[in-house]
C-alpha cells in the first residue's frame, strides 16, 4: 500500500472516530420512515394495538386500530411517535407510543467504482459520506482523487464547500475531492447522505513500468499530469543489474497505433538530460543488456501482460 492510500484510509478512520465522538452513532429516532419499512408499535393502555411487526405500504401508510389508515412515510421515528400519540389520544387516555424499525427497505444509497465492496446499502438512520464509504469497505488501492455524488433534485443542492455541481434532468451531480474530504480544512464538514444518493469513486489513471526493474507493474499517477519517468522508476524500486537504461523506451497510445519514444535513462539519472513527463496509460520499458533485437522481441509479450498485472503502486 502506498503512503498516499495509507494516509487517506487512516484519515478516513480518524474522521469517523471524531464524528462518532462528537455526534454519537446515528439514533433510530432520526431515521426517516418510508414505504416497505417494517415497524413494530408498543402502545401503553391500548391492548388492541398489536406489537407484531407491520409493513408500511407502498403509499406510505399503515392501518391501525382506532385511528385507521395513517401516513407515516416521510416522518422520522420520533415524529411518527408523536403523531401516533396525538391520534391515539383522541380515543385513549394518556397513550404512550414507542415505534421500532424492524427492517429498513426505503433508504438505499448506491456506491460504485474504486471501493472494496460496491453495491447498494440502506442508510438505517443518518449516515454521512465518510460513513457510507466505510460501509463499502473503504477505498481500493487504485482509487483516484475525486468522487461524484448524484442526488435527486428534489432534495435541493448538495451542501459541500468547494464541490463543483451541475444539474442535469432530475438530478444534481457534485464532484468532490477525496483528499479534501478526509484530510483538508473541510474534512469535518461531512455530507449527510439522503435516500437514492449514488456515489461513484473514480479510478486513478495508471502508468506501467515493465522490463528490468525490481518491481514491475502498474502505478497510479499520484501527481496527476505532472508525473515523470524518474517518479515511475522510483515506484518500481529502481533498475535491475541487468538493465540497459540507455535503451529505455516509452510506449504510448497514438491515434494511428502505438508510438515509441526513446528515453536515455542513463543520462537522466546522471543529471545530463531533463526528466521526461509521462501520460496516463504510458508503458515505460527498460530492456536488458542482451542484443536489442532480442529485447524488443520480448516487448510485445510483456505488453500483453502489463495491463493484467497487479497494481503494486498502492499496496
Amino acid at each position: 500500500m502506498s503512503m498516499m492510500t495509507l494516509l487517506l484510509n487512516t484519515s478516513l478512520a480518524l474522521v469517523l472516530q471524531v464524528s462518532s465522538a462528537v455526534a454519537g452513532s446515528a439514533p433510530e429516532s432520526s431515521y426517516i420512515l418510508g414505504p416497505n419499512d417494517r415497524i413494530a408499535l408498543r402502545c401503553l393502555n391500548a391492548e388492541e394495538v398489536s406489537s407484531a411487526p407491520i409493513r408500511i405500504d407502498a403509499d406510505g401508510h399503515v392501518t391501525l386500530p382506532f385511528v385507521g389508515r395513517i401516513m407515516l412515510a416521510g416522518l422520522t421515528v420520533s415524529d411518527a411517535e408523536k403523531e401516533l400519540t396525538d391520534q391515539f389520544s383522541k380515543f385513549i387516555k394518556h397513550p404512550e407510543v414507542e415505534l421500532t424499525v424492524v427492517e429498513s427497505h426505503s433508504q438505499p444509497v448506491s456506491i460504485f467504482g474504486a471501493v472494496r465492496n460496491p453495491g447498494a446499502y440502506q442508510l438505517e438512520g443518518r449516515k454521512t459520506l465518510t460513513e457510507v464509504l466505510a460501509m463499502a469497505g473503504g477505498l481500493r488501492p487504485d482509487a483516484g482523487d475525486t468522487l461524484k455524488l448524484t442526488r435527486r433534485k428534489e432534495w435541493g443542492p448538495i451542501s459541500y464547500p468547494s464541490a463543483v455541481q451541475q444539474t442535469a434532468g432530475d438530478v444534481t451531480v457534485a464532484e468532490i475531492s477525496i483528499d479534501e474530504l478526509v484530510r483538508g480544512r473541510n474534512a469535518f464538514v461531512d455530507i449527510q447522505m439522503l435516500p437514492h444518493d449514488v456515489i461513484s469513486v473514480s479510478r486513478a489513471e495508471l502508468i506501467y513500468v515493465v522490463g528490468q526493474v525490481r518491481k514491475p507493474g502498474g502505478f497510479p499517477m499520484s501527481g496527476g499530469s505532472d508525473f515523470s519517468v524518474l517518479q515511475a522508476l522510483s515506484l518500481a524500486e529502481g533498475l535491475n543489474n541487468t538493465a540497459a537504461p540507455k535503451r529505455a523506451v516509452i510506449l504510448r497510445k497514438g491515434k494511428s497505433g502505438r508510438i515509441e519514444v526513446a528515453v536515455n535513462l542513463a543520462r537522466i539519472l546522471a543529471g545530463r538530460a531533463p526528466d521526461t513527463p509521462l501520460q496516463a496509460e504510458d508503458v515505460l520499458f527498460i530492456p536488458d543488456n542482451a542484443a536489442k533485437t532480442a529485447g524488443m522481441r520480448t516487448l510485445d509479450t510483456i505488453l500483453q501482460t502489463a495491463t493484467g498485472m497487479a497494481i503494486y503502486g498502492r499496496f
